[in-house]
């Protein structure tokens, strides 16, 4: 839901930025309602942010067992402002080594195993580019 309401408000933005396009109050309007008829369901969005949680919470679970790797730190991070969870990939040995894979819309629109495969198969490219920048 927060995520469909952010959806929203970026369009109006974009609409009122754009000097190409000629939007009418009313379609303003009609837009904002639209948005705060969103806002104005906050059992939607609390039942929809726990269903996201359980979600994430397999993830993490799906993806510790596939990784193993002791060099690799995973970290798992949920934004409380409405912003895309992501999950942080640090090479142990260099803490400056990091790589963030975000959750965005298309990831999350997967089952948490689909998303588990996907987080595992990147975590596995950042080692294999870690591993080939220090071999040489």
């Amino acid at each position: 839901m927060e995520r469909e309401i952010k959806a929203k408000m970026d369009e109006l933005i974009a609409l009122l930025k754009d000097p190409e396009v000629t939007v009418s109050e009313k379609e303003m309007i009609v837009k904002l309602e639209k948005v705060l008829e969103l806002m104005n369901n906050p059992e939607q969005i609390a039942a929809e942010r726990a269903k996201l949680q359980e979600r994430l919470k397999a993830v993490v679970t799906l993806v510790d067992k596939a990784s193993v790797d002791p060099d690799i730190d995973v970290e798992y991070c949920v934004s409380e402002n409405g912003e895309a969870p992501y999950i942080a990939v640090k090479y142990a040995e260099d803490k400056y080594v990091e790589r963030k894979i975000r959750l965005t819309d298309k990831y999350l629109d997967n089952s948490a195993e689909e998303i588990a495969k996907l987080v595992t198969f990147s975590i596995e490219q950042f080692k294999e580019e870690i591993d080939s920048v220090q071999m040489g």
